[in-house]
């Protein structure tokens, strides 16, 4: 029935990633075909899941099974690859290609997913919100049992001094299956990577972590197959994901003296027919979008923002800590440039970002220098800056497409700051775009902004103006229309989102049909509490609250304008997406 091929696909830098297609001879000329993607585990590849495409007993789906960086016949040193993100990135280039190559929509797309692929498969639900039918994950690696006391501080030392390095897995066959003869190819098998880079494996546990913590985002039916005498992994933290997923359409088992290869195990037909009614059923209906366009008036995003947004009481332990936390910050002020255009304009402001991606310590004296050099290295300016370069890439990206298609490049970015990050960029691109516009509800930026402008030669095709990025008669009566609109940093900082609405939709206006827009979002923070006790917006002082939106919910908004999303990255610690969308 099935037609096994062999193949590979580019991945997001250049890679050539290998994978296998079976292919039902039955369903070529059917419009509606279905796929299932099945991700291996941690030391294993694609051959290691063969097995299923006849086992899950799903006569109507194709099948598709990669060997990952570092494994199998894809190329890279074994059980390495440059980091846990870059492998979650893989997929959505696995999964853009599986779309348009074989004309399966994402949404009639099922994931099968094992161990350290199974944490790959559901990090990337959470962090691209794909629409993709069901998710079903078998042991999902999200606490790797190490044994060893303190072990993982241990490693995360090491690897802070000595760098990358290898650790071989301690796991024998024997603990991973009944199945003697599974149990047996895994010894023999020449292509199964026993080690993995320390660099992954702490990019497992941090991913990890971060998702079992923020599952409440991730909009897909999904079923957790938890096996009941584990020697690899910990059950608490799969049920604890389990808890948190918010699809009425989940399920839990315990497969109950089931080892870590789940999907491998001698009975494995229990597992497989689970999975294969849950597939089933979740197709039995038409793919439904999360209703999440009113997130900010109800859900889990609303309730922590308004929590964070509450007065502590007066005598309270956590108000006398972020008292001083704040005064901290005032006296460091009196010190520290960083701190100090943070504390006067705002910590969210145009002024505080472009001294966050000048990146120096720009202080007259040496404490200042300390201070402003740990202020830069705080988690979330980091992922800003990396921001900035992703805004920059798919920026060059699109204006390439642009290019391509022999469309005019007339860019335009609402809420520019002082502008640095779009004339980097541009002052990259091999010809200079037809026109730029900066737009900025501060004088301040405004008059910064025009100063860079002069100061790298663009007084010719480039213009800053003040503007209110929300006001929609205004952004659509924008001339000329751009056909790139860039919105980068602002949406983050309200939570309301009908004010979102009003500016997409003179976006929407503004832009060209077949224009592109480039749009972040910010889908997670370690330090959200930090920020909202003891950092001060630029809205006259007031608390820097922010509400976190989920992927899904910035594209189901960006969608609701008249856009379809086609692109996106994401920093290696998960906070901050850039997305682009076209205009249809």
């Amino acid at each position: 029935m099935y037609n096994n091929t062999q193949h590979t696909f580019t991945s997001h830098d250049g890679t050539s990633l290998f994978y296998q297609h079976w292919e039902n001879s039955n369903l070529k000329n059917n419009r509606k075909k279905k796929a299932v993607i099945l991700f291996h585990r941690g030391h294993e590849h694609s051959g290691r899941m063969a097995h299923l495409v006849n086992e899950l007993n799903l006569p109507d789906f194709d099948f598709f099974a990669w060997d990952a960086r570092g494994h199998g016949n894809t190329p890279g040193e074994r059980g390495d690859a440059p980091s846990f993100s870059a492998c979650v990135q893989d997929i959505q280039y696995f999964v853009q290609h599986i779309e348009q190559t074989y004309q399966i929509r994402s949404e009639n797309i099922a994931i099968v997913a094992q161990s350290v692929g199974a944490v790959l498969a559901a990090t990337w639900v959470h962090d691209y919100a794909p629409k993709i039918r069901a998710l079903c994950l078998a042991s999902p690696a999200f606490d790797i049992k190490l044994y060893v006391p303190f072990a993982k501080p241990g490693l995360t030392l090491l690897n802070k001094f000595a760098g990358n390095f290898f650790i071989n897995s301690y796991v024998k066959a024997k603990m991973l299956t009944h199945d003697t003869a599974r149990a047996q190819s895994y010894d023999t098998d020449p292509q199964i990577a026993r080690a993995i880079s320390v660099r992954m494996l702490l990019g497992l546990y941090a991913a990890s972590d971060r998702i079992v913590k923020d599952a409440q985002n991730i909009f897909v039916p999904t079923q957790v197959l938890c096996s009941g005498s584990d020697f690899v992994v910990h059950q608490k933290p799969q049920l604890a994901f389990y808890q948190k997923l918010p699809h009425p359409m989940k399920e839990f088992h315990v497969l109950d003296g089931f080892y870590h290869d789940t999907l491998g195990e001698k009975h494995r037909k229990i597992a497989t027919d689970k999975i294969h009614r849950f597939i089933q059923q979740c197709f039995k209906q038409p793919y439904s979008a999360p209703k999440l366009l009113d997130a900010d008036k109800i859900g889990p995003s609303c309730a922590v923002a308004e929590t964070l947004s509450s007065t502590l009481p007066k005598h309270s332990l956590k108000h006398a800590f972020w008292s001083l936390t704040k005064q901290n910050l005032k006296i460091g002020s009196l010190f520290s440039k960083g701190l100090k255009i943070g504390e006067v304009t705002g910590y969210d402001s145009g002024s505080t970002l472009d001294f966050v991606y000048r990146d120096q310590s720009e202080s007259q004296n040496a404490l200042g220098k300390i201070i402003d050099r740990q202020y830069l290295n705080a988690i979330g300016w980091r992922g800003i800056r990396v921001r900035k370069q992703n805004i920059e890439a798919l920026l060059t990206k699109y204006v390439s497409k642009l290019n391509d298609a022999q469309h005019a490049v007339r860019i335009m970015d609402i809420a520019a700051g002082h502008g640095r990050y779009i004339l980097d960029a541009v002052q990259k691109l091999p010809e200079q775009p037809e026109s730029i516009l900066l737009r900025d509800y501060s004088s301040i930026n405004v008059q910064a902004g025009q100063a860079m402008i002069e100061q790298r030669g663009f007084s010719q095709i480039a213009k800053f103006v003040e503007a209110d990025a929300f006001d929609t008669t205004s952004l659509a009566s924008v001339e000329p229309k751009p056909t790139l609109a860039v919105v980068s940093g602002l949406y983050e900082l309200f939570s309301d989102n009908d004010l979102l609405r009003q500016s997409l939709s003179g976006l929407s206006q503004a832009i060209e049909k077949d224009g592109y827009l480039i749009y972040t979002g910010q889908i997670w923070h370690p330090q959200q509490e930090f920020i909202a006790r003891a950092l001060t917006s630029h809205r006259q002082g007031d608390a820097w609250v922010m509400r976190l939106r989920s992927q899904a919910e910035m594209d189901a908004l960006v969608e609701q304008a008249g856009f379809k999303k086609i692109d996106q990255v994401i920093d290696e610690f998960g906070i901050f997406t850039v997305s682009v969308a076209q205009k249809i």
